[in-house]
């Protein structure tokens, strides 16, 4: 069992490795926090699954429906800036511009 959450934590950390040093393109940036969401969720549902308490086996649930609804804001977010600026380069956004 604690290999398991071993491999689940050290992807989550490469995950947050990626999300901070590689930052050019909003896809990418979406595509990082998307997967530390899904292993946040495995990570609760092997949790759950282990101690057999019904009471938390409603989170893994519930992280999953706030990552849909965080995946949907995001593509919405990337097509808007897309549209709006020509490209999803990081460089190019800037609160001041907007």
């Amino acid at each position: 069992m604690s290999t398991i959450l071993f491999f689940l934590t050290t992807s989550f950390l490469l995950n947050l490795l990626g999300l901070s040093l590689h930052r050019t393109h909003f896809m990418s940036i979406l595509i990082c926090m998307e997967s530390m969401m899904l292993i946040t969720y495995l990570t609760l549902s092997t949790i759950s699954s282990t101690t057999n308490t019904p009471t938390s086996a409603t989170m893994p649930i519930l992280l999953l429906a706030m990552s849909a609804c965080e995946a949907g804001t995001g593509l919405a977010l990337l097509v808007a800036t897309s549209r709006t600026h020509g490209t999803d380069h990081m460089k190019t956004l800037n609160l001041l511009k907007c």
